[in-house]
């Protein structure tokens, strides 16, 4: 008896077709097969918003292939990704191959190891309708959304421009916090600081609070003064000595929205490139015979619960009792409340197996698999480990009238701090652990100074990648499978630029809200983008049909449609400068679109027609994966760190301690295959085009260059290296004449 099991990712099928018999064939969807035309709205308003899938271009000889493999098996499971969108993806397999929806043929893999594999393919289950609505009726409110009000944009703003539901809000949000930091008035405000001595000469800082009756604001430069010449001539004396011991907890496992978060905060990563790392990580890593072949490291990375299954719980607590001691082991295990309104349909993300330490396995993964894979390992080992014990002491000193505090604190016992301790989007919430000498009340202190010092409040910071998600996530808007697509999505239609990484509008997308909000306060409305969301979560749960969903949000819409396009007015879109000035009428140079891309023009044109380019260096996931990457090497000549840098040619690795030390490397990823020529690194590079090859690290003195991925297999035939064709399912020889080449199966990994 044969089963086919159809999944959406080859990498993932190659991974659990290790995990089974000879009886199972595991095959790739390659994401969906159907989807709404793009030419065409696709959806018919008329008739209860029923949608018109067609087949996507470019996929039928894969759906001709699969629907022959359905007719020669004698079971099939569809194991697509455990949410909505791999329920969606399901349910268009069963349509389009003819697979009967009235059988259990669903299985979903919440991890993908050897046991979990095994055990949910003998326990499928029917399709959830609920879920495959849900994702229908988002996709097509999405699709109504976006070809009604595009068409409204190109004639009120600029031709080619893009609305979506969710970004627009987003791209609102920041709008509306550039408006805040433009209007904030500074507030002037002084402290007074008191530089003492203990009995025994040891330094102490202590900072003006107020009197006895309680905290006094210094708002002017007379007043801090008079604080700090009263406060000199009366001297210090401790009043009051308190020690407290508080217990520190940890932080829960990490949810997507979390991890998106923390990742941008500990390791830089913006959500794509998190996101990519974790699918990775899910979908198996080859850790070679020790660690069992092809493991899938870490569970689903979609998901908003913070639940841990009792037995993942329970490997956790043996592991920290083995490696830490039984002192770290909390006495009861650890429950963590998951949100109201989250789905809760999986578990929090954590390792599938926490025996693999990341340090064991680290030469197996790609940099950025490996410092990924180690947050999370560390966050959830920490999640499930004792708290921690910090003693703190605070201090009150009188000084005549007034009064002055200092506090201190020291970790009296690690608890999960030994293995991991969360970031902060503001540096002054990590807090201020020091530690005081001994004092004792009625110490007379001894006085350096009393130094008084202007400061101004600050406008609200702008926000960045990590803190925009977090405050989505605070409203209920977005969902773990569009939270990383949210920012890339508004940054590439020109709404919003990076500034490090802080968002900041444009004009484009200041102009566009501005019209937004004035003709559909509805699609940027922050509470009424919350509630679609709750009503979709409504249609999973069988509380709400998909029809009455779609169609009191078009009653609404369609009205507010049908007045804007009465009242439409061309907007005009400021300008964006630049630094540039046009070395030929001395005007500021403006920011310009062209076919291929951004560039400065003089804003006299047609009178001056000078322009330059921007050079703005463009960030690729390699570039980051290489700067990331830098952090782990030294210099092989002096032994100093390495960084990478930008030059004439191109990106490349140098030594910090230039020019002292002139060494430099290729830029480039390390594969594990050596040089044929000369039996040194190859390197992963990236052409002109954008397209990746592969490289002699010691290049130019040797020339071996390829465009197919070097692989470690010799030719049977003459015994030459074999590669994997770029884009091609099969392996070859490059020798002259030999001609050998046999199919790959991993070649869909081969050809990315």
């Amino acid at each position: 008896m044969t089963t086919l099991i159809i999944m959406e990712s080859p990498t993932k099928a190659a991974t659990v077709k290790g995990y089974l018999g000879s009886g199972y064939r595991v095959v790739a969807s390659k994401g969906h097969v159907r989807d709404l035309p793009k030419s065409t709205l696709g959806v018919d308003i008329e008739h209860d918003f029923k949608p018109k899938y067609i087949n996507i271009r470019g996929k039928g000889e894969l759906i001709n292939d699969l629907r022959r493999q359905v007719k020669e098996a004698d079971r099939v499971l569809l194991a697509t990704d455990p949410d909505r969108e791999g329920e969606a993806i399901a349910w268009h397999l069963s349509v389009t191959l003819g697979i009967p929806m009235d059988g259990k043929q669903r299985v979903t893999f919440n991890e993908i190891t050897k046991k979990v594999v095994k055990d949910a393919v003998k326990r499928p289950r029917e399709l959830d309708m609920g879920l495959v609505n849900a994702q229908q009726c988002r996709r097509i409110l999405d699709r109504i959304v976006g070809y009604k009000l595009s068409p409204f944009l190109w004639s009120t703003v600029r031709s080619g421009l893009s609305a979506g539901r969710v970004q627009s809000v987003a791209t609102r949000i920041i709008v509306d916090r550039e408006e805040e930091i433009r209007a904030f008035v500074p507030q002037e405000y002084w402290t007074v600081d008191a530089l003492l001595k203990t009995p025994d000469g040891e330094e102490v800082k202590a900072r003006f609070f107020g009197d006895k009756d309680g905290k006094l604001p210094l708002s002017c430069e007379e007043d801090a003064r008079r604080v700090a010449k009263e406060s000199l001539a009366a001297g210090f004396t401790v009043s009051e000595v308190r020690h407290t011991t508080k217990q520190k907890n940890p932080s829960p496992p990490f949810t997507t929205s979390t991890l998106q978060q923390e990742a941008s905060r500990k390791l830089n990563f913006q959500s794509t490139r998190t996101m990519r790392a974790a699918q990775e990580l899910y979908e198996g890593v080859d850790l070679g015979p020790e660690f069992g072949g092809v493991q899938g490291l870490i569970t689903y990375m979609r998901t908003d619960s913070v639940r841990v299954s009792e037995e993942a719980q329970g490997e956790a607590l043996a592991f920290i009792g083995g490696k830490y001691g039984e002192k770290y082991v909390p006495e009861t295990p650890r429950k963590y409340r998951t949100k109201a309104g989250a789905q809760d349909a999986h578990e929090a993300i954590r390792p599938a197996n926490v025996n693999i330490e990341p340090s064991k396995i680290r030469r197996m993964l790609s940099v950025d698999q490996y410092r990924l894979y180690k947050l999370i390992w560390n966050r959830y080992v920490a999640s499930q480990m004792a708290s921690a014990e910090i003693a703190a002491v605070n201090v009150s000193f009188d000084a005549g009238k007034y009064v002055y505090r200092a506090s201190g604190s020291t970790v009296k016992f690690p608890g999960f701090l030994a293995v991991y301790e969360e970031s902060t989007d503001d540096a002054s919430d990590e807090g201020d652990e020091r530690t005081l000498p001994p004092m004792s009340e009625g110490d007379h202190m001894g006085v350096d100074d009393v130094v008084p010092e202007q400061h101004y409040t600050e406008p609200p910071a702008r926000y960045t990648e990590a803190s925009l998600i977090k405050y989505l996530e605070e409203l209920g808007i977005g969902r773990p499978s569009t939270f990383p697509m949210i920012v890339p999505t508004i940054t590439q239609r020109g709404y919003v630029d990076r500034s490090g990484k802080s968002l900041c509008p444009t004009p484009l997308g200041e102009t566009t809200t501005k019209l937004m909000k004035e003709s559909f306060p509805d699609i940027v409305d922050c509470q009424f983008t919350a509630t679609m969301e709750t009503r979709l979560d409504e249609i999973e749960e069988g509380g709400l049909t998909m029809e009455e969903v779609l169609g009191d949000f078009y009653s609404g819409f369609s009205k507010e449609l049908e007045a804007a396009g009465k009242n439409a007015v061309r907007a005009e879109v400021p300008p964006e400068e630049t630094d540039l000035i046009c070395e030929k009428c001395g005007a500021k140079m403006i920011v310009k679109n062209g076919r291929y891309g951004k560039f400065a023009a003089c804003p006299n044109y047609p009178e001056c027609k000078n322009t330059k380019p921007l050079n703005k260096r463009e960030t690729t996931p390699a570039v980051e994966e290489a700067a990331a990457a830098a952090a782990d090497m030294k210099c092989e000549l002096c032994g100093g760190d390495m960084v990478l840098r930008h030059g004439r040619y191109g990106n490349f690795y140098a030594c910090t301690n230039y020019p002292k030390c002139k060494f430099t490397r290729p830029f480039g990823q390390k594969i594990d295959v050596k040089c044929p020529k000369c039996g040194s690194d190859i390197l992963t590079k990236w052409g002109r085009n954008k397209s990746m090859f592969y490289s002699c690290v010691r290049y130019p003195e040797c020339d071996f260059s390829s465009w197919d991925r070097p692989t470690s297999e010799l030719c049977p035939k003459c015994g030459a290296m074999l590669y994997h064709k770029k884009g091609k399912p099969y392996l070859f020889c490059k020798t002259e004449g030999c001609g050998y080449k046999r199919d790959a199966e991993d070649a869909e990994d081969a050809g990315k």
